[in-house]
C-alpha cells in the first residue's frame, strides 16, 4: 500500500510568505525606522506562538542551560535582520531577494573554512556561477563597476546573507532541548529585549501611532504571517518531509520576490535583472547537490 503523500502546501505557503515580506518591509519603511519594523514584527510573532503554545498546552518550563546558545542565536538574528532591513532602503525589493538566496553559498564557504567539511568540483564550481550571476545582478552588467560597493543597499543585503550563513552554521552546533515552537519563542523574546532599549522612544511610539492602514497592514502581515505563521507552518513540514525536500522550496522564494516586486511596488524588471537571478539560482542549485 503506497504511504500517504505529504502535503507540500505548508512549505509552499512559508515561502510565499517570506517572499512577500520584503515587499511588506519596504512599505513600512516609507513610514517607520528599520529597528522599529524589526521591533514591531517580533512582538506580534511572540503573541500568535505564545496563544499558539497555550492552545497546544506546551511547557513553558525554562532551562537555563539551553538559553545560553538562544542569547547567541538572537545577537545574531538581531544583527542579520537590522543590517537587511537597512538595506532595503537603498536597494529594491527584487534585487534583495536575488542576493538573498545565494545564502547557501556562504553556509558552504563557512563550514569549509571553520569546520572543515568537504566541497566537492561541482559545488565549487556552483559558487563560481553564483558569484557571477551575483556580479552581473549588481553590476547591471557593467562589469567594469561593481556595483554592490557603490550601493550601500545591495552591500548591506549581501552581507545579511553572510550573516544568516553564519546563523544556520552556529544553529547546527547549538543544542536547544525544546519542541521548535518554544525555541523560535524563545528567540524571538530574546531578541525583543535585545532590540527594545534602542526602540522605545516618544518618536518612535508617535511613529507607531500615526501608521497609514497601508503601514499597518505591512507591519501586520510581517509580525503575524511571516514571524508567526510561516515559522510554524516550516517546523511542521520540517518533521513530515525530509529536509532536503522542504529546503528545496526556497528556490521558489526569489521569485515570489520579483513578481511581488513587479505588481504591489511597481518594481520594472529587466531581462538582465532576471537573467542574472537564474544564474544565481542555478548556482545555488549545484553547490546544494550532494
Amino acid at each position: 500500500m503506497n504511504a500517504k503523500p505529504k502535503p507540500i502546501w505548508k512549505p509552499l505557503v512559508s515561502v510565499i510568505f517570506w517572499g512577500a515580506s520584503f515587499i511588506a518591509t519596504k512599505q513600512a519603511l516609507e513610514e517607520i525606522k528599520p529597528l522599529l519594523i524589526i521591533f514591531i514584527r517580533q512582538l506580534l510573532g511572540i503573541g500568535l506562538l505564545t496563544a499558539l503554545a497555550v492552545y497546544r498546552k506546551r511547557s513553558f518550563a525554562i532551562n537555563i542551560n539551553d538559553h545560553g546558545g538562544i542569547v547567541v542565536l538572537s545577537i545574531i538574528a538581531s544583527f542579520h535582520l537590522w543590517i537587511q532591513v537597512t538595506g532595503l532602503q537603498y536597494t529594491s525589493a527584487s534585487n534583495t531577494g536575488w542576493i538573498i538566496g545565494i545564502t547557501p553559498v556562504f553556509m558552504v564557504l563557512l563550514g569549509l573554512i571553520f569546520f572543515k567539511e568537504k566541497i566537492s568540483s561541482t559545488q565549487i564550481t556552483g559558487i563560481v556561477i553564483a558569484f557571477g550571476g551575483l556580479i552581473l545582478l549588481v553590476s547591471k552588467g557593467d562589469l567594469s563597476t561593481f556595483g554592490f560597493i557603490s550601493n550601500k543597499g545591495d552591500f548591506l543585503v549581501l552581507l545579511s546573507a553572510f550573516t544568516w550563513g553564519v546563523y544556520s552554521l552556529v544553529g547546527k552546533k547549538i543544542t536547544v532541548n525544546y519542541p521548535p515552537i518554544m525555541t523560535i519563542l524563545y528567540l524571538f523574546i530574546m531578541m525583543s529585549i535585545i532590540i527594545g532599549p534602542f526602540t522605545i522612544s516618544n518618536e518612535n511610539i508617535s511613529a507607531v501611532i500615526n501608521l497609514s492602514l497601508t503601514g499597518w497592514i505591512s507591519v501586520l502581515f510581517l509580525g503575524i504571517f511571516c514571524s508567526g505563521i510561516a515559522y510554524v507552518l516550516w517546523a511542521q513540514a520540517l518533521s513530515e518531509m525530509p529536509a532536503t525536500k522542504v529546503g528545496a522550496f526556497l528556490y521558489l522564494e526569489p521569485f515570489v520576490t520579483v513578481f511581488a516586486a513587479w505588481i504591489l511596488l511597481n518594481e520594472q524588471i529587466s531581462l538582465l535583472t532576471f537573467v542574472s537571478g537564474l544564474i544565481i539560482l542555478g548556482g545555488v542549485i549545484l553547490v546544494n547537490r550532494k
